[in-house]
């Protein structure tokens, strides 16, 4: 029996990397001309990385040529394009999703079921794909015929969307919703580089119209969604900053779309596959081959892999290949799908109310074992989160070997009734993590498993104290100088936003600690250029000095460091709940570090914690502070300072005779034109909008981000409809720059 595959599993193979310069050259020159080659190269490369698994060169190199576009964009604003590859990473925010019509429905497919095991037993045919053979036949009497040709792929459990591209130019996307309208997720899905913004034919094309074969109208349809080890890394990471996880990567997928601002879907690793179409206006497609051609041609990623099927016998038998081998694709697949090929034969099989008769979704049983908690372990995350993963007797899973899964948290132990002893239900989430289901067979006279007792209430990396701060599950280690800490926290003191230590990344930052020259990151301070030089990048099998000229840029940008104003430093001490806009603020109420280490502003806020919301606001308005710095800021800081941690980071600051001055001290005025005003800034001002907001809250003002029923006045310049409309709606005045100018010159 022979089955054809359309399109095999993916190649894993590695290709050599060509030289950044061999690339070839644009025959024109000037910027024009560049930012034109630039932008095409670019787009080139995401097809062949996203679409073809077939990279030219590597991602340094891939950043180099984008930094360069980036740098001539903003250099010569004249030739801007909305669809450049450097705008993928989201504009500003909306205030909410506007509703969008499919034109051809956008109808979900049924599904038919694996049997387990007990009800394929009672069966017709004794066969766990008895509703897969009943398909089929239904499929043969629709059509009058015993062998049908079909085509089986993966189901990708992902989030179904439309893209609907005109003239070769993304229009819109859209969810699916309920079949006939769904949510216009276009801001977010831009962000996506698998997704061409704008096709472009690579293959001849047949003859048809348009001359350059690209559709006047093709609706694409298919499945965002997030690959696995992306999905797993971004849980890890959230696992350890404390931030609740996950489920699935579906679940994931699904909360990213539904976010007003595409800068957060930016950052989350997103991809896109198509698998079937909706509207169109092209060369004539006569079946799915032409519909994959055509996809494949225009560079727009898809389903794989694609096997042909021409009677029952291979279909069941190319069901069973991608069940055994869908554990080898990176993204999340709960079962098969099955599509008649021939477009013809599918309009006379037709629809029903909800879904196509020509095609069906074969789910597989989720595959769950049982297994033996022996231990669980504590680990301390680079942001000093404590989590507990439970050591397991090795079992089979979804086609790995799993030995550990995560706990999470003492709420999720506490919830599932997790202790050692205890026979488990362990599957992979997603069939990616693996993950306690829940206890089977708990072990006799066990005691529940508390993270805090099994620790001794101390950090097992350091030895340090551990809290739990109010409204978070997790146990974090408070200590600056823990040493399961100390690469994050170096790489981050050394970052662009914070002191800007060129050249301590994360590989010196590892090797730093490893080699024990430093365990904190003012650390970096005592270090000489002689040890830097000799620091050891590799292993002691194979080692790569860091070098003279490379130490001379660290100490040059040390030295200028200690210049930086006191916003840089705070941002770059990773105190929680500081980031860069609380750092400004901070500042901008405090002269320095030391007057801001003994600040009775923050302390009196700090006390303030659970006061409702009223008397928060009340405070905030009193010492005139914008939102940036609540109470939950003020807690965090004045406790960091209070810290033994805390206070060894002063003392070690003023042996360096490091005192960080404030570049923005200006205090709120309390009593001013504005003050008890709320302000919120839309459209292009004759000011940049800091600017704009600095002197408003100088004045005694506040501004927020988003238009509320505590909003006074909306401040709008050229622009800004959508807030122009909900201020017109919840009857909040709008006003000009002149008149934020003349109260302020009139007071």
């Amino acid at each position: 029996m022979r089955l054809e595959c359309r399109a095999g599993w993916p190649d894993t193979g590695r290709m050599e990397e060509p030289d950044l310069f061999s690339l070839p050259r644009p025959a024109s020159s000037g910027a024009d001309a560049r930012i034109r080659f630039l932008r095409a190269e670019l787009e080139r490369h995401n097809r062949l990385y996203y679409t073809k698994a077939a990279p030219e060169i590597s991602d340094a190199d891939y950043d180099r040529l984008f930094r360069e576009l980036e740098t001539l964009e903003a250099t010569h604003p004249e030739f801007a394009d909305p669809d450049s590859p450097t705008l993928r990473v989201g504009g500003e925010p909306i205030e909410g999703f506007r509703q969008i019509q499919h034109e051809v429905p956008m109808l979900s497919i049924d599904d038919v079921f694996e049997l387990t095991p007990e009800v394929a037993r009672a069966s017709a045919t004794g066969r766990a794909e008895q509703e897969l053979v009943e398909f089929y036949q239904r499929l043969r009497k629709g059509l009058g015929r015993s062998d049908i040709t079909v085509t089986v792929e993966p189901k990708i459990d992902g989030v179904a969307v439309s893209l609907m591209y005109r003239d070769g130019r993304l229009a819109y996307a859209a969810t699916r919703g309920d079949g006939t309208t769904g949510d216009d997720i276009t801001h977010n899905v831009r962000t996506i580089r698998s997704i061409p913004l704008k096709l472009d034919r690579e293959t001849p094309s047949a003859g048809g119209t348009p001359a350059d074969g690209i559709p006047r109208v093709l609706e694409v349809r298919g499945e965002i969604f997030m690959p696995n080890e992306a999905f797993a890394a971004m849980n890890e990471e959230r696992d350890e900053e404390g931030q609740p996880t996950f489920a699935n990567p579906r679940n994931a997928t699904a909360g990213t779309l539904k976010q007003l601002d595409p800068k957060v879907v930016a950052k989350r690793p997103l991809a896109f596959l198509a698998h079937g179409i909706g509207a169109y206006d092209g060369e004539r497609l006569t079946d799915e081959h032409a519909f994959h051609d055509l996809l494949d041609a225009l560079g727009i990623p898809r389903n794989g892999p694609v096997i042909v099927a021409r009677d029952l016998d291979e279909l069941i038998e190319a069901v069973d290949r991608i069940n055994q081998h869908r554990h080898t694709l990176d993204h999340g697949t709960d079962g098969a799908v099955v599509k008649v090929v021939d477009y013809g034969e599918r309009q006379s099989l037709g629809f029903t109310s909800r879904a196509p008769r020509w095609a069906a979704a074969y789910k597989f049983l989720p595959e769950q074992k049982e297994t033996l908690l022996e231990d669980i372990t504590i680990q301390v995350g680079r942001t000093g989160v404590l989590t507990p993963v439970a050591a397991l007797k090795p079992v089979l899973i979804s086609g790995s070997t799993v030995s550990r899964a995560t706990l999470h948290n003492q709420d999720e132990i506490d919830r599932k009734g997790i202790h050692i002893g205890a026979t488990v239900l362990v599957e992979k989430a997603g069939e990616i993590i693996p993950a306690v289901v829940k206890v089977v067979h708990p072990a006799k006279h066990a005691a529940a498993f508390s993270i805090v007792d099994h620790v001794g209430g101390r950090c097992p990396s350091c030895g340090g104290p551990i809290t739990q701060e109010e409204g978070f599950v997790a146990w974090r280690c408070t200590n600056f100088q823990c040493p399961a800490q100390a690469v994050t926290r170096i790489s981050h003191f050394s970052s662009r936003k914070a002191l800007d230590i060129e050249g301590v990344g994360g590989t010196v930052a590892d090797a730093l600690v490893r080699r024990n020259l430093c365990t904190t990151p003012l650390d970096l301070f005592d270090l000489s250029a002689d040890a830097l030089a000799d620091l050891n990048l590799g292993t002691d099998e194979s080692p790569r000095r860091f070098g003279t000229k490379n130490a001379a840029k660290v100490c040059v940008a040390l030295d200028d460091a200690r210049k930086l104003p006191l916003h840089r430093w705070l941002f770059a001490m990773g105190i929680r709940h500081v980031g860069e806009s609380a750092s400004k603020e901070l500042a901008r109420l405090h002269d320095d570090l030391t007057s801001l280490a003994g600040s009775p502003v923050l302390a009196e806020l700090a006390s303030d914690t659970r006061s409702d919301a009223k008397k928060k606001n009340e405070l905030l308005a009193r010492h005139s502070i914008s939102g940036d710095v609540g109470p939950a800021v003020a807690e965090s800081v004045t406790t960091f300072f209070a810290s033994d941690a805390g206070k060894e980071v002063l003392r070690r600051m003023h042996a360096l005779g490091l005192n960080p001055k404030s570049a923005n001290h200006r205090p709120q005025s309390a009593d001013g034109p504005l003050t008890g005003k709320s302000f919120v800034i839309t459209g292009t001002l004759t000011i940049d909008r800091d600017a704009m907001k600095d002197l408003i809250e100088a004045n005694g003002g506040r501004v927020s981000g988003s238009i509320s029923a505590k909003t006074d006045y909306l401040l709008a310049g050229e622009g800004g409809g959508s807030k122009r409309e909900k201020a017109d709606q919840m009857g909040v005045p709008v006003i000009g720059e002149e008149e934020i100018r003349r109260w302020i010159e009139h007071s």
